[in-house]
């Protein structure tokens, strides 16, 4: 029996009403990544980049993920032609592709996801989770339905490029990094410093006038506020790690005494 895939980013983007909001899964871990995608976020992004996540323990997030609604996209650690090839055939069909600061770089993140003779990415759907094993019909022609791009502005070059990037064929939205380009900008640590905002409210205004979604990364709720104020159509909101590291602090703020002279119970 011929099987249909979930629908995309893109068109969870196109369908809602309202902005799309997130959580980074960066774990490694699939029971994590279906806590979390049970608990009611619209999206969950299963990070390469920053994170213990290979190839096997991203397909297990996806299939973990899988049974419910919400949607994943994958990060990938960067965008070189055989890594996403190997993402999308393991049945990744959202991307989110790091550092794209120009136009060139867009369109070669673009190629690697599209099939010849658009593009070069390599035919294995036969032997993959992308298209079933073949149970998916006319995967190879119609594989661009099925795979939604999204690059990632993380650079004051970036920035400055936002409007040709987000004008790129193929490529169906742009997430800000407010960290990186921080970092590029030359206050590392300090992505609510009034240029970094500046400059993310830039890239903003230039890929909505692209006629492309826009999202950003904001675990500080004010800021994802000003954010979705501003236009943000998706933002990540929090991660697994930093939930368990501020809720275990929280346990031990409460449980531990804080006089460095008490001493702690040995077990």
């Amino acid at each position: 029996m011929p099987l249909r895939l979930s629908l995309t980013f893109r068109d969870a983007l196109a369908n809602t009403d309202r902005p799309l909001a997130g959580i980074w899964v960066c774990t490694g871990s699939p029971l994590v990544a279906e806590i979390c995608a049970g608990a009611g976020l619209d999206w969950v992004l299963i990070d390469m980049e920053h994170s213990p996540n290979g190839l096997e323990s991203v397909l297990s997030q996806l299939q973990a993920v899988a049974g419910y609604p919400v949607t994943p996209l994958v990060r990938v650690p960067i965008g070189d032609v055989v890594t996403i090839k190997q993402v999308l055939d393991l049945g990744a069909q959202n991307l989110l592709v790091p550092m794209v600061s120009s136009a060139a770089d867009a369109e070669a993140v673009v190629a690697a996801v599209r099939y010849p003779p658009r593009g070069s990415r390599g035919v294995g759907s036969a032997l993959a989770r992308s298209a079933r094993w073949n149970r998916v019909d006319d995967y190879l022609q119609n594989a661009d339905d099925h795979v939604s791009l999204f690059v990632q502005i993380e650079t004051a070059a970036g920035v400055e490029a936002a409007a040709e990037i987000a004008a790129v064929d193929g490529v169906d939205g742009v997430f800000v990094g407010p960290s990186d380009l921080a970092a590029s900008m030359g206050v590392l640590g300090r992505q609510t410093h009034p240029e970094v905002v500046a400059a993310v409210r830039r890239a903003f205004d230039a890929v909505r006038a692209a006629g492309k979604p826009v999202g950003v990364n904001a675990f500080d709720p004010a800021a994802a506020d000003a954010y979705l104020e501003a236009g943000a159509s998706f933002v990540l909101v929090g991660a697994d790690v930093a939930l368990l590291a501020r809720g275990s602090e929280a346990l031990a703020a409460r449980f531990i005494p804080s006089d460095p002279g008490t001493e702690r119970p040995s077990y």
